[in-house]
């Protein structure tokens, strides 16, 4: 203890109180993060994959840890547990006519939650037509958004777009209006019967997510959130090793939501509410923060610390990690501010080829202004280990990353005080 509590002190974390720093080292230390990421990156839990009974457990030890914390279930819970349901479907048959056209299956695509869906032209919907050269994925996203049935005729120039259409395997977490797609070319059609079958099967997902209320700014909500699952098992490896256990992607951010949520369960109350969250699905579609997000009101969050990947050295070595979208609000320098004088700093995402900021469980808060940001370390460029089954507990820097957690925690403090407050973020329109 008397060593890790030196060490931050040489690193020059400045702390309120010798209490606050004996705090973060009883709680964040390598100890600690290295027993939470053995439970969630074992072998025992085979990957967390989406629907699979091993992320179930998951689940089951990341509530716990939070019930240890003494973390409250969200308003209107009975436990830590955000569940909803998502439908996958798989088309059977397909067949129709307009105007004396035949369309057969292969020129018919379909997005929809029932299993029997038919269109006449004596019943009321929407008919669309993409022009040559659209943004299919754009016009799909806005068509999704509007949940109305509607027939969509794709010009038969995008023929490569469309079947890409077709192999997608359709998957939402909500009931949702059917949406046909054609692909056709040609004047505008006015008589249409068009009937699809297809297999729907219900699965349930979880969320886990518990709150720490605050004193005179509770309706107020800082958010610590990381994603859970990864990909579960596949094909055996040269080693013999078909687990792709996640142990960086994303146990090291699950670790931090569960160990911040210790260290602040432990402090005083502060002014503003603390959401501490664990996304499901974020491999398969970012389901579980989409879900989260359309169930809280933005315009309570005042900030959104997403943990992504922290478990080797950024690109700038040890004491650092970067923060997708930095320009984009004052977020970042906020941290870094209250970083100041440590050997600990925050950059600029320097990866803007990847889009980052969009791809990851911080991209629907912020498509509606809030200051939600990712912060990671992955050199995205050189992951030798990302997305395969090496990616374990031994190959990450445990002693890097807990100074990387204390770093969260110390930083963050101000805005959970109620001291400072990032600014809103332009609204923007995610690109998944």
């Amino acid at each position: 203890m008397k060593l890790t509590v030196l060490l931050l002190l040489l690193m020059g974390f400045v702390c309120k109180t010798q209490a606050q720093v004996e705090n973060i080292n009883n709680i964040i230390n390598t100890r600690e993060v290295l027993n939470t990421l053995s439970v969630l990156a074992s072998d025992e839990m085979r990957g967390r994959k989406a629907y699979s009974p091993e992320i179930d457990s998951a689940a089951r030890f990341i509530a716990s840890s939070f019930s240890q914390s003494g973390l409250l279930p969200l308003q209107g819970k009975q436990n830590y547990f955000q569940e909803f349901y998502t439908w996958r479907t798989r088309l059977i048959a397909a067949s129709g006519t307009a105007d004396g056209i035949a369309f057969n299956q292969e020129d018919i695509a379909l997005l929809a939650t029932d299993s029997l869906v038919q269109f006449h032209t004596n019943e009321e919907f929407d008919k669309i037509y993409i022009r040559p050269g659209a943004s299919l994925q754009s016009e799909l996203g806005k068509l999704i958004k509007d949940n109305k049935k509607c027939i969509v005729f794709i010009d038969t120039t995008q023929k490569q777009m469309f079947k890409r259409l077709k192999r997608m395997q359709p998957q939402t977490f909500s009931s949702m209006q059917p949406i046909l797609f054609v692909l056709y070319s040609g004047k505008p059609l006015l008589q249409m019967e068009f009937t699809i079958q297809q297999s729907v099967i219900q699965q349930k997902l979880t969320n886990v997510a518990g709150l720490l209320p605050g004193t005179s700014k509770k309706d107020e909500y800082v958010v610590f959130s990381a994603h859970y699952d990864h990909l579960g098992v596949g094909k055996m490896n040269a080693a013999n090793d078909s687990i792709y256990n996640g142990a960086n992607d994303d146990a090291t951010g699950t670790t931090a939501v569960m160990l911040l949520a210790k260290y602040f369960s432990q402090l005083p109350k502060m002014e503003r509410s603390i959401i501490f969250v664990a996304f499901t699905a974020e491999e398969i579609g970012g389901f579980g923060s989409r879900y989260f997000s359309a169930q809280v009101d933005p315009a309570t969050l005042v900030a959104m610390f997403n943990i992504e990947m922290i478990g080797t050295e950024s690109k700038w070595g040890t004491h650092s990690a970067y923060i997708t979208g930095y320009e984009k609000s004052d977020f970042g320098k906020i941290l870094q501010q209250n970083l100041a004088g440590t050997h600990f700093h925050f950059e600029p995402d320097p990866y803007p080829s990847q889009q980052l900021f969009y791809r990851s469980d911080n991209a629907s808060l912020a498509a509606v202004g809030v200051p939600a940001h990712t912060i990671s370390t992955s050199k995205m460029d050189v992951e030798k280990y990302y997305h395969t089954q090496g990616d374990e507990i031994a190959t990450l820097d445990i002693e890097n990353m807990t100074q990387i957690i204390q770093a969260i925690a110390l930083s963050s403090t101000s805005i959970i005080e109620g001291k400072q407050t990032p600014a809103r973020i332009s609204a923007l329109e995610t690109q998944h």
